[in-house]
Parts: structure tokens; C-alpha cells; sequence
């Protein structure tokens, strides 16, 4: 944290991590509250390959609260934005009477919010959830454009609310705060491996997120994003969640019948360190989420012709090796997140590299965590037998599971200058 002299500003700045499901979330029991029907769980992607960083500032100076995006300002009455900040101001009001009355930080003051990711907007990662799991130590918006959307949305909810409870001195439960932001913010509130109880409360407090295991209980397990798309989704998230809730027979079942059993079946894969058992889980709940959308009225379709061929290919690598040694899950977009572990990464990449042959002038294919060479043996190529899709995927990004959010604490890291305003380099 740091103050200049001059303005008298408080400055903190934090970052936070995108989570990919494993068991979806998709309809709320709650619209305000953001509720949901089911548990969910995610793991938690490392921030050196996918983070969004948060600044947020403070000072009885500012005339009023504000909020920039990735180099744009952007309007801060959204109402989930809100939501979150009075939430974290109650908090901070009951804390500091309780304990620190003595606090210099006013609640009155208003505050500056600049956020940023380190990965492209149009991968369609959910930063919602690692902005507003800032705000909780801070506070932001989803992002706009597709690709990893969701996951990118998450990612500023959850950093958002992170750095705000860090400005204001506010601890406890604050992934029930990230959850109002963005409902998968919270479980970027947390790194290892996350569930989000749905909870039973009317009023919520029980809907919250728990760690089922740390960053380092499975260090051989590794993430690949297969960027499939950078378009727009055709139905958002929010308003496919209304559609399926209110048309889908087959939501509810999932909710009320198969989900539990999943929950439970998942966390034990994961305390197991049961790769099969855990890839298995993964794709059959992602084939359930798409049938939901499928069965929704209107249908909604995520998936495209690239999404299906990554399916394609998953299971039929599988099938040569006679075990489950990738697995597959889609968010509500065409973009494939592969599970895998470390020694089968160099091989299902060169996979990928065959059947959807990259630009031969482009640019990196495979960012993030360096991948070996590998080959491809005829016997596999024959038994996967697909026809190449020249680009079909854009990039890679190969990454690992990670830590939650956390204090960054170089001052010339800030985003925001001295003043409270977004320095020129963001």
C-alpha cells in the first residue's frame, strides 16, 4: 500500500487468477443475490500465464467513484459493480467499529479503479471472476468481448473485491462479496482446486466458496486453453442462464439428480489425484451443460465445427491409448480447456499442431508454459483420422494450476499514478 503526500491517495494493488469448472454453474435461484441452483467446482489457472491486476485508490480528494477497464473507463453504476462496493464499505463500517475506530482511511472517500489482464480479451476467459475477487482486497467489471469472457470476468470480480477489503481492512468471508459481482468470482477467491456451494439460505450467506485442495496438491496436472474463437456469443451468459431456467426440464434434473453426486465424486478424484476418474467427470459434465443448452427454448449453441473435431480428437486419442489421458471441457463458447497430465502435454500438442495446422507465417503457437517436441507415430495419426483443419485453432495457451489473489507490492507496479488516474502505459 502507498500514500503520496501531495493528494493524499491510498493506493493498493493486488491480482487475481481466471478459474476454468469442471462441475458448470449455468441458473440462478436468485437474480440479485446471484444464487445459484447447483454447486459448482473449478480449478484455479496460474497468473503467470492468466491474471488480471487491479489498482484501486483512495482519497477525499476523488469527486467520485470510477472505474477503468483494460484502457477505457467504463460506467461504475453498473449495478453489480455497486453491489459489490457497498457490501465492502458494510463490511469495512462494521469492522472498524468493532475493532479500529481509529481507522484514517474514511468510507466516505471515493475510489479509483483500474484493471487489466495479461492475456487477450477476445480469448473469451472469464475475468469477471479475478477483477471482483480483487475488489473484495477491490472491484470491477466482466469484460466485453468474448473469448474467455467468462473466465475474464471472473478474474476482475474476484480481484476487484480482493483489493478493495485490503484498501478498507476488511476480512472474513469475502468470496460471498465477489459472488454479487460475478457468481464464478468467487471461486477465483481461492487457488488449488475450488467448490462453490450453492448454499440454502434465502439471504445467501451460505452460498459461498471453499478450497477442496492448494495449488501444490497435484503439481503434474496441466491446463491448455485451445482458442477456438474470438467472436461474440451469440446468447450471453446471463440471459441464456434466464432462458434455461424458466424452459429446461433437463436443468432442473441436472440440478436436483445429477449434480450432487457429481460434487462429491469430483472432489474424491481430485483429493485421489485419479486422473481418469477426474477427466471422465470434466467431460461428461461439460457434454451436460451443452445438452442443457440444447434442450433450453430457444436452443442455445456455444459449440461450434472446431469444438466438435477437439472432441473428436480428445476421444479418439483416448481410445488409441485405452485410458484417459485428456480431457475436454467448454464454457458457454467454442474455446476447448484441456486437462492433461505433464508427460502427455508434448504429444497431444503436436496432436493439435497436425490436425489444425497453425498459419506457417504466424505467430506463437503455443504461449505460455514451454512445451517440448514430440512426434506423432502413424498408428496414432491413423487411429485419430481426422481431416486437418488449416487454423481451426488459433493458439494455445499451456498453463498449470495456481495460487488465489495476492498483494503485489512494488509501487511502480500501480496502474494508477499518484493522482488516482490510469498511468499512460495502461
Amino acid at each position: 500500500m502507498q500514500e503520496t503526500s501531495s493528494q493524499n491517495v491510498t493506493i493498493i494493488t493486488c491480482t487475481a487468477p481466471v478459474n476454468i469448472a469442471v462441475i458448470k454453474y449455468w441458473g440462478k435461484r436468485h437474480e440479485e443475490l446471484i444464487l445459484p441452483i447447483n454447486s459448482s467446482l473449478s480449478v484455479t489457472l496460474h497468473q503467470d500465464q492468466l491474471k488480471t491486476t487491479t489498482t484501486v485508490a483512495c482519497s477525499r480528494h476523488f469527486q467520485e467513484d470510477r472505474i477503468w477497464l483494460n484502457g477505457k473507463e467504463e460506467d461504475i453504476n453498473q449495478p453489480r459493480i455497486q453491489s459489490c462496493l457497498r457490501e465492502i464499505r458494510r463490511l469495512a463500517r462494521k469492522r472498524r467499529s468493532d475493532e479500529d475506530p481509529s481507522n484514517d482511511i474514511s468510507l466516505a472517500h471515493r475510489v479509483h479503479i483500474c484493471s487489466v489482464n495479461n492475456f487477450p480479451t477476445a480469448a473469451g476467459l472469464a475475468s469477471s471472476a479475478a477483477g471482483y475477487a480483487c475488489l473484495g482486497k477491490f472491484e470491477n467489471l466482466p469484460v466485453t468481448i468474448y473469448v474467455f469472457y467468462l473466465l475474464l470476468a471472473c478474474s476482475t470480480v474476484c480481484l476487484s473485491v480482493y483489493s478493495l477489503s485490503c484498501l478498507f481492512g476488511v476480512d472474513g468471508e469475502l468470496s460471498v462479496v465477489a459472488r454479487q459481482g460475478s457468481g464464478s468470482a468467487c471461486r477465483s477467491m481461492y487457488g488449488g482446486f475450488v467448490q462453490w456451494k450453492m448454499g440454502e439460505r434465502q439471504d445467501g450467506k451460505d452460498s459461498l466458496a471453499e478450497q477442496v485442495e492448494p495449488e501444490s496438491h497435484w503439481p503434474e496436472l496441466r491446463v491448455l486453453v485451445l482458442v477456438v474463437s474470438a467472436e461474440r456469443k451469440p446468447v450471453g451468459s446471463t440471459s441464456g442462464m434466464q432462458t434455461s431456467v424458466k424452459t429446461s426440464k433437463l436443468l432442473k434434473h441436472r440440478a436436483d439428480c445429477v449434480v450432487p453426486g457429481r460434487m462429491e465424486e469430483m472432489i474424491s478424484a481430485i483429493q485421489r489425484r485419479d486422473f481418469a476418474a477426474f477427466g471422465e467427470l470434466t467431460m461428461k459434465d461439460s457434454n451436460q451443460f451443452h445438452a442443457t443448452c440444447l434442450d433450453t427454448y430457444p436452443p442455445i449453441f456455444y459449440l461450434n465445427d472446431i469444438s466438435q473435431k477437439v472432441i473428436s480428437l480428445v476421444h479418439r486419442y483416448n481410445q488409441h491409448y485405452q485410458d484417459t489421458r485428456v480431457a475436454y471441457t467448454f464454457d458457454a463458447g467454442p474455446n476447448a480447456v484441456i486437462y492433461t497430465l505433464e508427460n502427455h502435454v508434448p504429444e497431444f500438442i503436436q496432436a493439435v499442431r497436425y490436425f489444425f495446422p497453425p498459419e506457417t507465417n504466424g505467430g506463437e503457437f503455443v504461449k505460455g508454459l514451454p512445451v517440448g517436441p514430440a512426434s506423432l507415430s502413424e498408428d496414432l495419426k491413423t487411429a485419430i483420422g481426422l481431416e486437418p483443419v488449416p487454423r481451426g485453432i488459433s493458439y494455445v495457451i499451456s498453463t498449470k494450476v495456481g495460487p488465489g489473489p495476492c498483494v503485489v507490492e512494488d509501487p511502480n507496479l500501480h496502474l494508477l499514478n499518484p493522482e488516482g488516474l490510469p498511468k499512460k502505459s495502461t
